[in-house]
């Protein structure tokens, strides 16, 4: 009983994260004061080709996850999740909420936004069912290449920054203080979400440490 509830749990907290990822993002996309690394390039791409940006979010992922076959990295339920989930919540977002006018409320969507951002990444990663398709990607190169994972994701976000925001993405101050906040905010949601671990000779299914991955990208 006490693995199901386990279990359930890790479910309850993958599942509540990739929807509150979306929806986190759909407030930042909302303040209009700057995105997360790869939403400048979905809502880029966005705007090149007319489809809904969380439609975008999930091709985007469908081909990141293509780029893990030959870095031989391996999906888990998280992974695939993470592909089919994110953008989905996040066009329902939209879809529900309103342009922010007032600078007050832009500022107030900004900070939400990437509080809960920083909460729906601890629930994910805690989880421990894989990394998602950007996540596995870094991680990939990072054993490939011998880089470290700090210089291989430094370069690969500059690279999607740079890309989206010529095709139209917003990058602003939101940028930057996602860049320098949302680190720290994980720490502690994963402290705070950690799941207790499963006892000796349990059958709790895990597929990797949660600092295992950079963030539920």
């Amino acid at each position: 009983m006490a693995t199901q509830r386990r279990l359930a749990r890790r479910l309850i907290q993958l599942y509540g994260g990739l929807v509150l990822y979306g929806a986190s993002s759909a407030l930042l996309v909302r303040s209009g004061l700057g995105l997360e690394p790869w939403n400048v390039l979905h809502q880029g791409v966005s705007e090149r080709t007319g489809l809904p940006m969380g439609v975008v979010v999930t091709l985007l992922g469908a081909v990141v996850l293509l780029l893990w076959i030959p870095l031989r990295q391996r999906p888990g339920l998280g992974t695939v999740s993470n592909v089919l989930v994110i953008g989905a919540a996040l066009d329902l977002t939209l879809a529900l909420m309103p342009d922010a006018r007032p600078m007050a409320v832009r500022i107030a969507l900004l900070v939400a936004g990437i509080v809960l951002n920083g909460a729906a990444t601890g629930l994910y990663i805690a989880a421990r069912f894989g990394p998602g398709p950007r996540d596995g990607l870094m991680t990939g190169l990072n054993e490939r290449t011998g880089l470290s994972v700090r210089l291989v994701r430094t370069a690969v976000e500059i690279t999607v920054v740079v890309t989206g925001f010529l095709l139209g993405g917003t990058v602003g101050v939101g940028t930057l203080l996602y860049a320098v906040s949302i680190g720290p905010l994980a720490q502690v949601f994963l402290r705070v979400f950690a799941v207790p671990a499963a006892p000796v000779g349990g059958t709790d299914v895990a597929t990797g440490p949660p600092d295992r991955a950079i963030l539920p990208g």
